[in-house]
C-alpha cells in the first residue's frame, strides 16, 4: 500500500459516484489528500478540453462548503479523520501544486473524456507519479455534478444521489435556491 495519495475533483456537488472514486483512491494508500479543484474564481481558468467547467454556474459551492461536505461524507463513510486531508488544488496552475500537496505522492485519477486526458498531461508535465484507476468511455461515467445541479434547479429529486450528510448540508445552505438565482441572473444578462 502506498503511503500518500492525492485525488482531486470539483465536487460541485459531491455525489455518490464521486464517493466511489474517492474511496477507490483511499483503498490504495494510507493517507489520502483530496484536492478540491476550482477552489476560487481567481485560480480557475477556462480550458478548451472542457470550457464549461470554469463557469460560475458550474461552480456554485465555495471551497469552504466543499471542504465541509467532503469531511462529513468521508467520516460518514467510516474513514478515520487522521487518514485523509482536504485541501485546495488549483488544477489549471501546475506550478502551484507544490504549495498545496506533496509532490512525492501518487496522483490518482480516472479518465472519461478529453478533460481527463488534459489533467493527466498536467500531472505528468510536472513529473508527478500518476495512477489512472480506470479509463472508460463517457457513457459509462455515471452521475455528474451537472445532472445533480440541473435536478436542483428544476425542483426534481436529487437527495438520493449524494451522501446523506451532503444532502442535509446542501439543503441547509439553500444550494438549490442559489442555483435557481444564478440561473435567473444569467438569463437577465
Amino acid at each position: 500500500m502506498l503511503k500518500t495519495g492525492v485525488i482531486h475533483g470539483r465536487f460541485q456537488p459531491l455525489h455518490n459516484d464521486h464517493m466511489r472514486y474517492i474511496l477507490a483512491g483511499k483503498d490504495r494508500c494510507e493517507h489520502l489528500i483530496v484536492g478540491v479543484t476550482n477552489p476560487d474564481p481567481s485560480l480557475t481558468s477556462e480550458d478548451e478540453a472542457d470550457p464549461e467547467r470554469s463557469s460560475a454556474s458550474a461552480n456554485p459551492l465555495t471551497y469552504y462548503e466543499r471542504y465541509v461536505i467532503l469531511n462529513e461524507a468521508l467520516l460518514e463513510a467510516g474513514i478515520d479523520h487522521r487518514r485523509f486531508s482536504v485541501v485546495p488544488l488549483p488544477i489549471n496552475s501546475p506550478e502551484l501544486y507544490k504549495y498545496y500537496v506533496p509532490l512525492d505522492a501518487v496522483f490518482f485519477m480516472t479518465i472519461y473524456d478529453p478533460w481527463g486526458r488534459r489533467k493527466l498531461d498536467l500531472f505528468t508535465s510536472q513529473g508527478l507519479r500518476t495512477d489512472v484507476m480506470w479509463e472508460r468511455p463517457m457513457h459509462q461515467k455515471g452521475l455528474t455534478g451537472k445532472e445533480i445541479r440541473s435536478r436542483m434547479m428544476e425542483g426534481k429529486p436529487w437527495e438520493d444521489l449524494v451522501p446523506t450528510r451532503v444532502a442535509a448540508r446542501l439543503t441547509e445552505w439553500g444550494i438549490p435556491q442559489r442555483l435557481r438565482e444564478m440561473q435567473e441572473a444569467s438569463r437577465a444578462r
